[in-house]
């Protein structure tokens, strides 16, 4: 393997799961330490699918239409009149498609001879499902739901794939918050919320593998929020190692150093702060997500090795989200740039 790994976020533009597995392996299988199914389909826009279905719960009711369009034009629901709505009533769906890709998974690893790769199983925070559902207040009061509904999913694939599935944690909504927050706040907020998104993680099976994907937003590739300094991410990334639980693995954290419609910043102030992540532990990987075709590869390898000056190590490579809001051709090109900065 080169230097440094690759890393795929989730999502590829494919017809299938074994369209996605089958390109990304056969063009970067050995850069790469684990493998998504490429959330194809409905799950191409991430939770998007879930909380569309909440259309038809039979104790759920729209209490503001939407329609995806943007950040501020997407539904809203509540709990109809008279109604409970229960964990055991929520249904994500990860484990059913997990357990659909994976025996994919394992022909293509056999073939490809890439031992070395993991299945790759992204799951949303419960917060963040909760805030899509319900809204903010919602996100707070019924994320607990979401927290039980999500573990059961969990659960179910670790009944069948013991440590051969690495699960994703994403947790956009956390990011947001502390790069909203005042600069003042900003520690506490990245506590806070920290110590709250790990709560799921607590509630996996013991010996459960993770990483982190920390996010800004894609939908209908846009980012939410455009950075002025790595430091919100560097604050939650500390608060989210400092809050890990013991008894599950964390081997990475994906941090976004790009927007999937903004190339990286390239002033080396932007990146100061990362600093602050050089004393993590030594087997933690950071990817660094600033992987963009758009800019070209010199400027990109520059900016590589400004991040890995400050973090004093090296680092992998990644987008900063999924793929698969891009066409085709731009995700092979964001493919054959990452391997490109994986051998710089």
């Amino acid at each position: 393997m080169a230097s440094r790994s690759v890393h795929l976020v989730g999502s590829y533009p494919a017809d299938d799961t074994r369209q996605a597995m089958t390109t990304t392996a056969n063009e970067r299988g050995r850069y790469l330490r684990s493998l998504p199914d490429g959330d194809v389909g409905d799950r191409r826009n991430w939770i998007v699918h879930i909380v569309e279905a909440f259309r038809r719960h039979p104790d759920l009711e729209l209490a503001r239409h939407g329609d995806w369009s943007g950040y501020d034009n997407r539904p809203l629901f509540k709990v109809k009149p008279g109604r409970r709505l229960s964990s055991a009533a929520i249904d994500t769906g990860h484990a059913a498609a997990a357990k659909a890709s994976y025996l994919d998974f394992r022909e293509i690893r056999t073939q490809n001879a890439l031992d070395q790769l993991t299945f790759q199983v992204g799951i949303p925070g419960d917060l963040d499902l909760g805030l899509f559902t319900f809204g903010t207040v919602g996100a707070f009061t019924k994320r607990t739901l979401f927290r039980d509904a999500l573990a059961a999913e969990m659960g179910e694939i670790a009944t069948w794939s013991q440590r051969d599935v690495l699960f994703q944690l994403e947790i956009p909504v956390e990011l947001i918050m502390v790069a909203t927050a005042p600069t003042p706040l900003r520690g506490l907020a990245a506590n806070f919320l920290a110590a709250s998104a790990v709560r799921l993680v607590a509630a996996a099976p013991p010996g459960s593998r993770f990483g982190i994907h920390l996010c800004l937003g894609d939908l209908n590739h846009r980012a939410l929020k455009r950075l002025t300094s790595t430091a919100p991410l560097v604050a939650l990334t500390r608060a989210l190692v400092r809050s890990w639980p013991r008894g599950r693995d964390l081997e990475y954290v994906h941090l976004p150093l790009a927007a999937d419609d903004q190339v990286p910043a390239t002033q080396s102030t932007f990146y100061r702060d990362m600093g602050r992540l050089a004393s993590l532990p030594p087997d933690l990987r950071i990817i660094a997500g600033l992987v963009h075709e758009d800019q070209g590869l010199e400027e990109q390898i520059r900016i590589l090795r400004i991040v890995e000056s400050y973090v004093g190590r090296s680092v992998d490579v990644a987008t900063a989200c999924g793929m698969g809001r891009r066409g085709t051709d731009a995700a092979r090109q964001a493919l054959q740039r990452a391997a490109a900065l994986a051998e710089s």
